[in-house]
């Protein structure tokens, strides 16, 4: 069984969704970040960077539970333990890799970034704001490239996709002009999003119970 430290954001739903897709069983604990939960003693034994998700492995392959923390070696760890949502070959499995870094490395603190300052700011900055939104349409730009060459961001449904999709859901929620005139992406969100096990991970945590 693994615990799944988590809380209602994108990179908290990109561990989720890869868990429903890959069949694995797991126990929500909830992390409520608007509370300050990250920084309490027990979640800081868990991730001492105080941030969401976190993963412990009560499984692991020396039968010791195994703590994995930030989103991106969660998603590496599952797909390596399962077999699942990684390819073996190196060509092709380097090709997941680099969208999947693409989305930790671009995708998520520009977008992330720009939610910020459009959204929670507490003062007006355009400078940031045309920043972000600037490198978040350059970076939608190359995703809609990259989807015109197939279904999903490395060929096959990967950790990838597992990766980009709560964050372009999300931004396009708040942001939906970044996505005027992009003819793949939105494609490739109903795509992604009419999967079974993408909408049960969308839904993690349920925070109406």
């Amino acid at each position: 069984m693994i615990d799944l430290y988590t809380f209602a954001t994108p990179n908290g739903r990109k561990v989720s969704i890869a868990l429903e897709e890959m069949g694995l069983p797991y126990n929500v604990k909830v992390v409520d970040i608007t509370k300050g939960d990250q920084f309490k003693p027990e979640f800081l034994a868990v991730n001492p960077n105080n941030k969401i998700p976190a993963i412990v492995d009560h499984a692991s392959v020396d039968h010791r539970p195994l703590t994995v923390f930030e989103s991106g070696a969660i998603l590496l760890y599952l797909a390596e333990k399962t077999g699942k949502l990684l390819p073996s070959h190196p060509r092709a499995k380097a090709e997941v890799t680099q969208w999947l870094m693409f989305q930790m490395g671009g995708v998520g603190p520009m977008f992330g970034q720009l939610g910020y300052f459009t959204r929670f700011s507490k003062a007006y900055v355009p400078h940031a704001i045309e920043r972000y939104r600037n490198e978040s349409r350059r970076l939608l730009g190359v995703l809609d490239e990259q989807l015109g060459k197939g279904d999903y961001v490395a060929g096959t449904f990967s950790i990838a996709d597992c990766a980009l999709y709560p964050w372009l859901a999300g931004t396009r929620e708040y942001n939906p002009q970044l996505f005027q005139g992009l003819r793949n992406v939105p494609q490739y969100l109903h795509r992604v999003g009419s999967r079974p096990a993408v909408q049960r991970g969308m839904k993690v945590p349920d925070l109406k119970r």
